[in-house]
């Protein structure tokens, strides 16, 4: 999502809520009250709005991720959301199947302030029961979104409405309460903003939702049964198509990091010292706040992190595990990864492109343990991937006869991944931001200046309710 100006988020939210009302009279749908804690027929109106506002102090921005307007009945913020399949592209060219919330994934962040009432429909288009669960919020018991506990689950086809007053400020968020669906990537941020300024105020609010994902070759659909990972995602995205976090120099900025999956994330950042001011239980007292660069994130986890952007460059943000800052990993060794060229006319074991041995065998097998599904029983020390253009760029004669050999290969595409965010950027930088990895530019005088303009020219993206089946 590319930041736009308060007026222009403001109306485009309002004209997307009137498109999705306009359509739901138009089908002639009677307006029905909506109380919580009901289940009630697909798509019940909810009444005109009476206002659209979307106030607050300084705007949380999640790069890559729309944020949720609201209409107003009475004092009650009213959100609507449709749990349903959508399609999230990490890389271009790399799309798969995910689930989420209008058409997002993740979902759209919600942005209140303590003290606000909110009524949020979620609207189930998913072919299997779910619920919504408010991560770190409390909220009375039968709004907490546990399945069979709390309430009867949302059925297909069904809708829930949750309904509760914040008296808490933070970073918090929203997921399924059922544990499959998360690891499809059913969570959003939930944003409340206190009453009261906290101080030091912040010049430039983020939020970055942190997920892995285990996708087979030639795959669309996660493997949420997975325990082994080779997809890594920044609200969505995956480096380098993740975009850039643009602040002026001398700006202080706030990430607010989320974490829903298995592994737990050291989120580091390059050339600043930040300090840890809040968790998922709210905002730390500043007299133990604690300095560092890199901050382990666990699962189930939200952590803030303040500092002063007072060294001009760009950036690396990224989670720190190895294995974690890089795209699409597969086993680099292993006789079947690739050998030879399949020879037309042959019988099954040459279709495999097996030369030796049978296809099943200990020596060709492909296994099936721990892992993803990719590799070989018995591992090689030399690859026998083909050698592709980078690794002949980027590597020495008589390299493929080096035991390892290849562990990293640097891939720039820089054009396929430009946005007005990338301006000015040195080229070949997309080459080394893989996985979880996203870039902190820190921009002084023309150049902030020529990026905002382009951010501001770029056309904003759609905040629509509901999209009935997302592609982004």
């Amino acid at each position: 999502m590319t930041e736009h100006n308060r007026r222009s988020f403001i109306a485009g939210g309002a004209l997307s809520a009137a498109g999705v009302l306009s359509a739901r009279q138009a089908l002639g749908r009677p307006e029905t009250p909506i109380t919580s804690g009901t289940l009630v027929g697909m798509g019940a109106d909810l009444g005109p709005p009476r206002s659209n506002d979307l106030e607050v102090s300084t705007r949380v921005h999640s790069p890559d991720v729309a944020g949720l307007p609201f209409t107003r009945q009475g004092d009650v913020k009213v959100f609507h959301m449709v749990a349903e399949v959508c399609q999230r592209s990490f890389l271009p060219g790399w799309r798969f199947d995910t689930w989420g919330y209008n058409g997002s994934t993740p979902g759209p962040t919600i942005e209140v302030h303590e003290g606000d009432r909110v009524r949020i429909v979620v609207e189930n288009r998913l072919p299997e029961i779910t619920s919504m669960h408010w991560h770190g919020l409390e909220v009375p018991i039968d709004m907490d979104g546990v399945p069979g506990v709390t309430q009867d689950p949302i059925a297909p086809g069904e809708t829930f409405v949750y309904e509760f007053e914040l008296h808490q400020h933070g970073t918090f968020f929203y997921h399924s309460h059922m544990a499959m669906q998360e690891m499809m990537g059913m969570v959003g941020l939930f944003i409340v903003h206190p009453l009261q300024p906290q101080t030091p105020p912040v010049d430039r609010d983020f939020g970055l939702v942190l997920q892995e994902w285990a996708i087979l070759p030639d795959n669309s659909v996660p493997n949420s049964l997975s325990m082994e990972f080779n997809w890594l995602t920044l609200n969505g995205r995956s480096g380098p198509h993740t975009t850039p976090l643009i602040v002026r120099h001398g700006d202080r900025v706030r990430l607010r990091f989320v974490n829903l999956g298995m592994d737990h994330h050291p989120m580091h950042l390059h050339g600043h010292t930040w300090v840890t001011t809040g968790t998922e239980g709210g905002r730390i007292p500043e007299t133990a706040w604690i300095p560092g660069n890199t901050e382990l994130v666990g699962v189930a986890q939200a952590r803030d992190v303040e500092f002063v952007a007072d060294n001009p460059g760009d950036w690396m943000l990224h989670c720190h595990l190895p294995h974690h800052m890089m795209n699409h990993m597969a086993s680099m060794v292993g006789p079947m990864q690739a050998m030879r060229g399949i020879v037309p006319g042959g019988g099954m074991d040459a279709g495999m492109g097996v030369a030796g041995g049978a296809a099943l065998s200990a020596e060709n097998g492909p296994s099936m343990g721990r892992a993803i599904g990719l590799g070989a029983m018995r591992d090689r020390p030399i690859s026998n991937l083909p050698m592709n253009s980078s690794e002949q760029e980027h590597s020495t004669a008589g390299a493929r006869q080096v035991p390892g050999f290849p562990q990293d290969h640097f891939m720039a595409m820089d054009a396929m991944v430009a946005k007005p965010e990338t301006h000015g950027m040195r080229p070949t930088w997309s080459g080394g931001s893989m996985g979880m990895m996203t870039i902190l530019r820190v921009l002084e005088g023309d150049l902030y200046d020529e990026v905002e303009a382009l951010r501001n020219q770029a056309e904003p993206p759609s905040t629509s309710l509901s999209t009935g089946g997302g592609s982004q």
